[in-house]
């Protein structure tokens, strides 16, 4: 009889042991599908369309109004030109004369200070005045305040120049008449140096600084009430809150209503040119003043061109530093 052995299990590779450890299997990463090209569709082309129509005037204008001329205006300041007679190049001859002529450098001047006295005072008064618009008062009151404080922007800056003039005038003025009721001697607002400046800054201030003053309403209405709440909390009151908490958030529109101020400052032309034709003698002239009178005056549209790529350049180097030290400056919620 012959033995038949039966095969062990485990000597057996084709016999599963349910004990043993069945190695992982891997599983190849899934091919990500073909990139397919999605192209618009007509509701995508149609908007962006509509916001081209939208766009197109307000591109065109700033390209025809603004980009056009300030081009020709450089390439005018190279040349020669009294409308008359055909250009003739002059290379940087104009900018040559603008640099030795002491007209144009004491208008540089004037608008310089003109600027700086202006801006500082329209920017303190518009901050005041919007502080205490924004206190606790009644809200018809409120809107009243502001439609008086808007209302000199809306008119003409040569018509409001041409009033100011017989008010300011130092021999029948109603502002004489009202300081010598007190016992003041007549003043001459407009035929003194030192008051004639003075003049030109009070009238262009206080037509001015509504805009200034609209900036920082809608700036103060989006400062969160909670701060304000958490600051009187610990303690901080008057000047103090507003020293540490409201200048601080409100330092992007100080920022805009500053440079929106300046530029504004240094194109000032209606208020000195109307109340006292740049005198006496040269002490309110501006340069815009002398752009207008070498050009339309004088005939010499080259070097009043060059006069103006200066102010031009004056403009963007003011704003850059601006810009510049706003990043130490401004503060973002």
């Amino acid at each position: 009889m012959t033995n038949t052995q039966v095969p062990n299990a485990q000597d057996d590779p084709n016999t599963q042991n349910p004990n043993a450890q069945v190695p992982a299997v891997r599983s190849r990463p899934a091919t990500p599908p073909p990139a397919v090209a999605v192209r618009p569709s007509v509701r995508d082309r149609g908007a962006r369309l509509l916001a081209a129509l939208f766009l197109a005037p307000t591109v065109v204008g700033i390209v025809v109004f603004t980009v056009v001329p300030i081009i020709g205006s450089i390439v005018l300041s190279l040349f020669h030109w009294n409308v008359i007679d055909p250009p003739r190049f002059a290379g940087g001859a104009n900018y040559r004369t603008t640099f030795t002529d002491s007209t144009v450098l004491v208008s540089f001047r004037n608008t310089l200070l003109f600027m700086v006295l202006a801006v500082a005072l329209q920017l303190l008064i518009a901050l005041a005045l919007a502080l205490a618009v924004n206190g606790r008062m009644p809200v018809w009151l409120r809107s009243v305040f502001r439609s008086a404080f808007f209302f000199p922007l809306v008119l003409s800056a040569a018509s409001i120049s041409v009033v100011m003039k017989y008010l300011f005038n130092q021999d029948f003025g109603v502002v004489n008449w009202l300081i010598g009721l007190v016992g003041v001697a007549p003043v001459p607002w407009l035929t003194s140096e030192h008051a004639a400046m003075a003049t030109v800054i009070l009238v262009y201030v206080w037509q001015q600084f509504g805009f200034s003053f609209l900036l920082f309403v809608g700036g103060l209405n989006n400062i969160p009430k909670e701060i304000h709440e958490a600051a009187a909390l610990d303690g901080a009151t008057g000047l103090r809150k507003h020293l540490g908490i409201t200048l601080p958030l409100l330092s992007p529109t100080l920022l805009v209503a500053s440079v929106v101020g300046i530029i504004n400052a240094l194109q000032v032309f209606e208020q000195p040119y109307v109340l006292t034709d740049g005198g006496p003698g040269d002490a309110t002239r501006t340069v815009v003043m002398v752009i207008y009178e070498r050009a339309f005056e004088q005939l010499d549209f080259g070097e009043a061109s060059a006069v103006g790529v200066l102010l031009f350049a004056l403009i963007m180097a003011v704003t850059a530093v601006q810009f510049r030290l706003s990043r130490r400056f401004v503060h973002y919620q």
